[in-house]
């Protein structure tokens, strides 16, 4: 059973029954065992106040989740579900030809973050984005949520959908920890990796990011709260538009956006110091293409200092290949897949072109260049 957006509502549903018979039952005997009117209405008052309360978070959180499971209901995922480790998983593959493109999400995020960019880079080679176990259609899991769970469970999805290689791991934010724990557990196949504005391992011991962890969790425990009552339906969250989505992945991407899995998000952040230690030994990989891609912090509520630290952790990235290079996306924030999606479907396709050899290798490895 969904606990959070199912039988949390039903709880406080529950819980809103019997507040609101103990506050008519004791409106009822307020005549008779208080005899100052203005004390009555005073308690009438916050009875009232209390009933209105709780008729409203009890509504409001019923109608978020039979609003949800309306909607899938009556839109069935994308993809095909596989069963790993008795868990089932979403894979959505689509397009043809080699290398394939697996698309890693970040905190948070099932596979439909990438709705706009995956058709796009379709058009060049096969394309599949999954959701981690825990996010979207694929069923949670309980124990560790670390780089090396993570991974394990990509590479059982991939070999149950028979998706062998050659393949390129393309990760946004904390999924930069999962690429590379992949790409050195089971580097079979890879033939090259993709940052998006990638997490590094250990970061949050960096003396500018020190502050962020608790804030990150405390965040995490909000939104969990808000998104259980139904606030981002009522704000309209489950009916926004992203750029570069048609209107049906649109559709289905806001409802995902709107009803966020924070138990999952939260066990992974949770985890996240433990996926450092796993992956801060990993690499370097030789001459293996990799392309990293860098939001310009525009627009991001980010101290100087911050900024400056997540820039030289992007530019040590490059260290990890000889084959690297650097593009920092002008004008984006940490998600350049929605603010530069233009620039992922021009460079990405290009990258890929000179994995098969069919272009002239790139002469600016080991560059970083601003677009």
């Amino acid at each position: 059973m969904d606990f959070d957006y199912v039988l949390v509502p039903g709880l406080i549903s529950l819980l809103a029954i019997l507040i609101v018979w103990f506050s008519v039952r004791r409106w009822r005997s307020l005549s008779a065992r208080v005899s100052h009117s203005r004390r009555r209405l005073a308690e009438r008052i916050v009875l009232v106040a209390v009933i209105l309360v709780m008729v409203a978070l009890a509504g409001c959180s019923e109608y978020n989740s039979l609003a949800r499971l309306w909607f899938r209901a009556h839109n069935p995922a994308p993809g095909a579900i596989y069963i790993v480790d008795s868990t089932r998983m979403r894979l959505y593959c689509i397009g043809n030809g080699e290398p394939t493109v697996v698309l890693e999400s970040a905190l948070g995020n099932g596979g439909l973050v990438w709705g706009g960019v995956q058709p796009i880079l379709a058009k060049s080679t096969r394309v599949c984005s999954y959701d981690r176990a825990g996010y979207g259609w694929s069923d949670a899991r309980t124990g560790a949520r670390d780089a090396d769970h993570i991974a394990d469970e990509l590479h059982g999805l991939l070999r149950q959908a028979k998706v062998s290689g050659p393949i390129v791991l393309m990760g946004h934010s904390i999924a930069g920890l999962y690429v590379r724990d992949f790409a050195t557990r089971y580097p079979e196949g890879l033939v090259g990796i993709v940052f998006v504005d990638a997490a590094t391992p250990l970061q949050e011991e960096n003396p500018a990011f020190k502050d962020t962890s608790a804030k990150a969790r405390m965040g995490v425990q909000l939104g969990r709260v808000m998104s259980v009552l139904g606030v981002p339906r009522l704000q309209g969250e489950c009916a926004q538009s992203f750029p570069g989505f048609d209107a049906s992945m649109n559709r289905i991407g806001a409802e995902d956006y709107c009803v966020t899995e924070y138990a999952t998000m939260s066990a992974e952040l949770d985890q996240m110091p433990q996926s450092g230690r796993e992956t801060v030994r990993t690499g370097p990989y030789g001459a293996l293409p990799i392309l990293i891609f860098s939001q310009d912090g525009s627009g991001e509520d980010a101290t100087s200092a911050m900024k400056q630290a997540w820039n030289q952790m992007q530019e040590d990235l490059k260290k990890l290949s000889t084959r690297s290079r650097r593009i920092i996306a002008r004008n984006s924030g940490h998600y350049i897949q929605l603010d530069r999606y233009e620039l992922i479907e021009k460079e990405v396709p290009m990258f890929i072109e000179q994995i098969r050899d069919t272009v002239p290798d790139s002469p600016n490895y080991g560059s970083t260049v601003t677009e």
